[in-house]
């Protein structure tokens, strides 16, 4: 049985995405052969929480904990709400504050690469002390925050440890990261730490093609795409809403707003009395006020339920009883590498997807070789429309759904069998001594 020392940010209590990847490969990790022992902080500064994810940590797990000091916590005596929606992401473009832009200016600058960085040295003691006292086989990082590569960087020059970096997200390229007021000095900083963490991990792995691709033109290091998935769900026979219900779990921030989309609706309610009467727009998550405004300036408040948001268990049943799934990226050259985690759990629901993002999105590729819905760019407003009667008129004949394929390589147990693998025939890597950044 392999020893896997999983260091995450994210961890039961923790809610949102960001917590799923890492705990259900450590729900499954048994079974193929590799025992996970997770280090995570004690006091940590999550924006959502979500208790029901607890009861997914299996019996016996070793968990390590150790106090993180976080920033958040006092920037909420200036702005709570604002400090909250920078910690989620939750970034607008539009009438930033004077508050908001020494924010920004001080994340992006004076904690590098993230707000965690503090973390980092407390827990290379702290973990050097337990590797040298524990057998352990190889050591995970998962980032974002990206700080925690750091972390793994330093045990493995210090401890020459196995060492796999795990990005959910891309670090330099995503797309918030233009937003942190960045300085020339902090951007070459974020580009040496990145290029240092490429370099010097054992192996890397990642969730999409596209960040395969930009990683490489960055280092020889293998890199491997595991993407997230979905685990199946104990009931799916859920009653299906009775109205045309189009439905979007998760958050849409101010640049994730599909005007195209409410401009298509709002012309099919004025030529079809029915059509408007059947329409429900349902939204589980952060809503910011520019999407909201902009349902309103297209009169289409009157068909939004907004949810808030819910617990994870709450929005698989919302997905299953859904008519159709609404998935939204940022329509940037930036989120072509970003396939939200919801994708897969919106493939196991079966019902049928309506996708909007950048052209070659990672995510077109998923949805058309598992036919399970059409993605459209921006500018694709005649086919989305198009596609839009085509649902609502085989919903009116009540047979509207999807005859999808090839999904079952996306449960979470066959990636944790992939991800299994890769710990299995791990391989040292010679330490690499120059280039390496100091914390």
């Amino acid at each position: 049985m392999k020893r896997a020392l999983i260091i995450t940010y994210y961890w039961p209590p923790a809610g949102g995405p960001g917590v799923q990847r890492w705990l259900k490969f450590v729900k499954y990790f048994r079974e193929f052969g590799v025992e996970p022992i997770v280090y995570a902080p004690k006091n940590p500064n999550y924006p959502l929480i979500d208790e029901n994810f607890s009861s997914e940590i299996p019996s016996g797990i070793q968990i390590l904990k150790q106090p993180i000091s976080e920033p958040y916590r006092f920037s909420k005596i200036f702005s709570r709400k604002k400090t909250k929606q920078i910690s989620s992401g939750i970034i607008s473009k539009k009438e930033i504050s004077a508050m908001e832009k020494l924010m920004l200016y001080v994340r992006g600058n004076f904690f590098i690469p993230d707000a965690r960085v503090g973390w980092v040295k407390p827990s290379v003691r702290f973990l050097s002390k337990y590797i040298s006292e524990n057998a352990v086989d190889v050591v995970i990082t998962t980032g974002p925050p990206h700080s925690l590569h750091l972390i793994g960087m330093q045990l493995q020059k210090e401890m020459n440890v196995k060492w796999i970096a795990d990005f959910r997200d891309p670090w330099t390229t995503v797309h918030y990261h233009k937003s942190l007021r960045l300085s020339k000095a902090s951007a070459r900083k974020h580009k040496a730490l990145e290029a240092s963490v490429l370099k010097t991990a054992s192996i890397i792995t990642v969730t999409s093609p596209t960040t395969k691709k930009e990683f490489e033109m960055i280092t020889k290091t293998p890199i491997e795409v595991v993407t997230n998935g979905f685990d199946v769900s104990k009931k799916t026979d859920f009653e299906i809403d009775s109205s045309f219900s189009i439905s979007h779990i998760g958050s849409l921030l101010s640049e994730r707003n599909p005007e195209v989309l409410w401009k298509v609706l709002a012309e099919i309610c004025k030529e079809n009395a029915s059509f408007k009467n059947d329409l429900q727009l349902k939204f589980a998550g952060a809503v910011s006020e520019e999407v909201k405004q902009s349902l309103k300036d297209f009169h289409l408040l009157k068909n939004c339920r907004f949810l808030g948001y819910i617990s994870h268990s709450e929005a698989l049943q919302m997905q299953h009883q859904s008519q159709v799934l609404l998935l939204v990226e940022i329509n940037s050259a930036e989120t072509r590498a970003i396939i939200p985690g919801k994708l897969f759990e919106y493939l196991a629901a079966k019902r049928p997807i309506i996708a909007l993002g950048p052209k070659e999105s990672d995510i077109e590729g998923i949805i058309q070789d598992t036919n399970a819905g059409k993605f459209f760019s921006y500018w694709d407003d005649n086919a989305l429309k198009a596609e839009i009667l085509q649902l609502y008129a085989a919903f009116k004949c009540g047979n509207l759904g999807i005859a999808s394929e090839g999904i079952e390589k996306y449960s979470r147990r066959e990636l944790t069998k992939q991800m299994a693998d890769l710990i299995q025939n791990l391989k040292s890597k010679p330490p690499i001594i120059q280039g390496i950044t100091e914390v």
